[in-house]
């Protein structure tokens, strides 16, 4: 199974489509909200190079925004 880390915000639409859509495809993933921890937010950072969340790593593999088509390539589901 992927390795699934998100960093998101409590008002983004974005994250909540992609935290939903790892509930529907059974996807474990960790969360870090960056307004409520600084580190997590450098470490988005530092992967990303931006601020705009949602930021998704799986495995290594950075996604900015959700992208349900690239998600579903990486993780080997159907979309």
């Amino acid at each position: 199974m992927a390795n699934v880390t998100i960093y998101t915000t409590s008002t983004c639409g974005f994250c909540k489509m992609a935290k939903e859509f790892f509930k529907e495809s059974n996807i474990e993933y960790q969360e870090h909200d960056v307004t409520m921890d600084q580190h997590a937010q450098e470490e988005m950072v530092k992967k990303s190079g931006q601020m705009g969340v949602p930021v998704i790593d799986i495995d290594g593999q950075i996604v900015v925004g959700f992208d349900k088509a690239k998600l579903s390539s990486l993780l080997g589901i159907a979309s």
